[in-house]
């Protein structure tokens, strides 16, 4: 008995010996992360839609049927009308999975956007968590969660969308327009010449240029660079969509002129406009007249207006030295603009909420100094504040609070999603079947998007990608 008792004591000492090494903040943190996950399965079992990657399955179909030797745009999913509708360039770079079983496709894809998803918060999240401090590992797998759980990315994932690695293309550009503006400064003498090229941002342009051959709706990003005169990085990405195109052309010459004779114009191939998942303007003012076609000329009207809208407030965020924020105006006018924008589609609400979470700090910590400066003690004790007042010592608690809230109330809204209680489909049902608080929620997000394009702030000077050969003409705002 006595020798039992020592053996049990020298493994408890073993173990507690291991367990003193182990970092409890590590393990709390760990801990965190998991519930912080395990709640967000628990958001998308509540909020999200029966999913069995439904839009893979049509991809793995057609590009099946064209491995087999038909033609990529005859394909018509069983039991649906619904067909391929990407440029032939996507289905070369989707032939491959004609080799892999649906499911299979559909595990790599998810897996793929999830990687995507979380090196683009860690691109975008970086500047944050240097600035404060955070941990960004931490951070990242905190926020990873939170944005797979939200509307845009549960339906990329469980539908079989690419949404999510078109997105992380366009952020690798932005993300080439920081490496840029920094030149050399990631560069170590023993690095090689490929690691060289990279860090240089030489290859910015190209991640906008393969979304643009992927999907048209990228190419506004295009124009903004040209209209913020960043001719470099639009030309890269000119010559990139134009260079894929014209490959695909002479690789699947037939598919090509299929496409872009006739198929690129079928908008009815993928639905209806008045359809509750499409979020765009046209899905707007087609519910709003109870209508399954949008009023065409009312509908141009006010296009050409919020395009006109966001490529300026875009083009005065980066001018002001805040390119995310540029980024983001961009993605969510072409969201606004395009005649369907599925759920799906609006990823970058996700850079949005970050924006309003990250201007809501900057006002707060911003507050804190000037009253700090102005109370008492401080160094400008003896002076009066903003307009001969002094800051209220609540003042820093409140300031920002505006942008805090913002970003919650945007965060719940894509993560509940009330357009589904409220989905209606004409002619069975009018759009104004639940009243006028049915209709208002079943356009949220579609209005959600146009007060993000009209109101969203930027925060000077945060993030500017100014080349080192322009800086002779950079902006004050960035020069401070």
């Amino acid at each position: 008995m006595p020798a039992t008792v020592g053996r049990r004591a020298d493994r408890l000492a073993t173990v507690r010996r291991v367990t003193s090494r182990v970092d409890r903040g590590i393990v709390v943190r760990v801990s965190i992360v998991a519930a912080v996950a395990y709640a967000a399965w628990l958001a998308i079992g509540a909020f999200g839609r029966p999913y069995n990657f439904f839009d893979m399955k049509i991809y793995h179909g057609a590009v099946v049927w064209w491995a087999t030797g038909h033609e990529l745009y005859e394909f018509v999913a069983p039991e649906t009308t619904l067909g391929f509708t990407y440029p032939p360039f996507a289905g070369l770079v989707m032939l491959p999975m004609a080799h892999l079983p649906i499911e299979a496709a559909g595990m790599v894809n998810a897996l793929a956007s999830l990687a995507a998803l979380a090196v683009v918060l860690a691109g975008l999240l970086r500047p944050i968590v240097d600035r404060l401090g955070w941990s960004l590992w931490y951070t990242v797998a905190l926020a990873v969660p939170l944005a797979a759980a939200i509307e845009p990315s549960r339906e990329t994932l469980g539908y079989g969308q690419v949404n999510l690695l078109l997105f992380a293309l366009v952020i690798a550009d932005l993300i080439g327009l920081r490496w840029r503006s920094r030149r050399g400064t990631h560069v170590a003498p023993e690095d090689g010449p490929l690691l060289r090229f990279v860090y240089s941002g030489a290859w910015a342009g190209v991640g906008i240029g393969l979304a643009t051959a992927v999907k048209l709706t990228p190419a506004l990003f295009i124009v903004y660079l040209m209209i913020t005169r960043q001719w470099r990085v639009a030309t890269t990405a000119i010559a990139t969509t134009i260079g894929v195109t014209v490959g695909s052309f002479a690789i699947v010459g037939v598919e090509s002129r299929a496409y872009f004779g006739g198929v690129l114009w079928q908008t009815e191939r993928v639905g209806a406009a008045d359809m509750t998942p499409n979020q765009s303007l046209a899905g707007l003012l087609a519910r709003l007249y109870d209508s399954i076609e949008t009023p065409g000329l009312l509908w141009f009207s006010f296009s050409v207006l919020i395009l006109a809208l966001g490529l300026s407030r875009a083009a005065h965020s980066h001018a002001d030295g805040d390119e995310l924020t540029a980024f983001t105006l961009v993605g969510l006018t072409a969201n606004v603009i395009s005649p369907i924008s599925w759920t799906h589609h609006l990823v970058w609400v996700i850079p949005a909420i970050i924006v309003l979470a990250d201007a809501a700090v900057r006002r707060r910590d911003a507050s804190r100094g000037l009253a700090h400066r102005s109370g008492a003690g401080g160094p400008y004790s003896g002076l009066p504040g903003v307009n001969g007042l002094r800051p209220p010592i609540w003042y820093p608690t409140l300031t920002g609070l505006r942008h805090g809230v913002a970003a919650i109330a945007l965060y719940l809204l894509v993560l509940i999603s009330p357009i589904w209680p409220y989905e209606h489909q004409l002619p069975e049902e009018s759009h104004y079947q639940d009243g006028l608080f049915g209709a208002l929620m079943e356009n949220s997000l579609a209005l959600a998007l146009i007060v993000l394009v009209a109101a969203m702030p930027w925060r000077p000077g945060a993030e500017p990608v100014f080349y080192a050969d322009r800086l002779g003409r950079q902006p004050a705002a960035a020069r401070r």
